[in-house]
């Protein structure tokens, strides 16, 4: 019996998604957006100078087909990326109507989404009057700050000092399908905005909303920060997925990271969590060592998404990558014969783009202990037919195996 190592590097993609014109950021669509390709780019051309320097250096992705996913999903040649790859690798592409996080996972997991997302519209004021006194009601507060589309480390820092004098939550929203709620941990308390965010998330859940999100924060005006106490509501995929597939066959299923949230904590044996991605390394990294045969462990690094895609920092994207690609080759050397290890994203957010949201993309597939060479584009589903097919389970859901 052999185990499965499935990892998303949060929307680390490669460019070419044949609908990318049909989504947008700041009303500019997102054809041509390419997240690794540009990084890739920028980095060779010396725009990608803080914290590190030179020529993109991730040569542990790189040998497993890295650079050769990109050429193959959008057919742009990323600078430095040139190694001759020694894994699987592909580019996959995806059906359902989002390029937000739920949509990703659930697909790769073996389970497009069948409905289309509520997204809130961009204006004066984003959320109806029934939804802001749900939301008081909750919160026990006369009102909400916000109520708008926002980035969430700007509206933290430019609504913080109100919320600290009102006591009001902050509430914005993105391109996404998601209903975000920041609020100070100290002043508002966890717990009280945790149990406002559960309390909300059936009522949105309702109305085809996926996401309820808090985003706690501490410190004072000038030096808000987030903290690692995040939780996002999520509403469940409308079928099993890949997790629920391993437990069904009685397989032992590790979660690390936001999995859990994201499949509203279905299919799980084990939930591992951290503070940040470096966390969240080491818990793969032990998993390596010592996860049961037969087993799945489904793995999701935000930090490439949350705190270097969004704030459009692609020297922080860059670093980010070289850490992890560090971390990589370590994680190679603890994997057992027989061992799958996959790589991939849910989606873009192309660092060098206009806007704050995610981009419509393609995703690396990348694969080692699955042989080599290149599979060829293929679809998100795909990914969960994979891992079912080497891990032999019963269920399959509609993908074709790439092995």
């Amino acid at each position: 019996m052999t185990r499965a190592f499935l990892i998303v590097l949060d929307s680390v993609g490669v460019g070419g998604a044949p609908d990318a014109a049909a989504f947008f950021n700041d009303g500019v669509p997102d054809t041509g957006a390419n997240t690794l390709g540009h990084i890739a780019r920028a980095c060779a051309e010396g725009r990608a100078e803080q914290g590190r320097s030179g020529p993109l250096r991730i040569p542990t992705l790189d040998a497993l087909g890295m650079g050769r996913a990109v050429t193959l999903a959008s057919g742009f040649v990323p600078p430095g990326l040139s190694a001759t790859p020694t894994g699987r690798w592909a580019a996959a592409t995806e059906i359902s109507k989002g390029k937000d996080t739920p949509s990703g996972h659930w697909e790769l997991a073996g389970v497009p989404v069948p409905w289309d997302w509520t997204y809130f519209p961009k204006g004066e004021t984003a959320f109806d009057a029934d939804l802001v006194a749900q939301v008081c009601a909750l919160a026990g507060t006369e009102g909400i700050l916000g109520n708008c589309h926002a980035a969430g480390l700007e509206i933290m820092h430019r609504l913080g000092e109100e919320h600290l004098r009102s006591g009001w939550p902050i509430c914005y929203t993105s391109a996404d399908s998601v209903f975000q709620i920041a609020a100070h941990e100290d002043s508002f308390g966890l717990e009280r905005l945790i149990a406002l965010c559960e309390g909300l998330a059936p009522y949105l859940h309702a109305r085809k909303v996926g996401r309820v999100i808090a985003r706690p924060f501490v410190g004072a005006p000038g030096h808000f920060q987030r903290t690692g106490n995040r939780r996002d509501f999520a509403i469940a995929p409308p079928s099993p997925t890949l997790m629920d597939w391993a437990q069904a066959d009685a397989r032992v299923v590790h979660a690390i990271g936001k999995i859990g949230d994201i499949f509203s904590h279905r299919g799980i044996d084990h939930l591992h969590k951290g503070r940040n991605d470096a966390d969240l390394v080491q818990h793969l990294l032990r998993l390596a060592d010592t996860a049961e045969e037969g087993s799945l462990t489904f793995c999701n690094l935000v930090e490439f998404d949350s705190h270097y895609g969004h704030p459009r920092d692609v020297s922080g994207y860059a670093r980010a990558l070289e850490t992890f690609d560090g971390h990589l080759a370590d994680l190679l050397t603890r994997l057992r014969p027989g061992d799958l290890l996959v790589l991939t994203a849910d989606h873009g957010n192309d660092p060098t783009w206009t806007g704050t949201d995610h981009t419509r993309e393609r995703v690396p597939v990348l694969m080692q202990g699955a042989g080599c060479g290149e599979i060829g584009l293929c679809a998100f589903v795909d990914v969960a037919a994979s891992v079912a097919a080497h891990l032999s389970l019963s269920q399959r859901g509609p993908g074709r195996s790439l092995l």
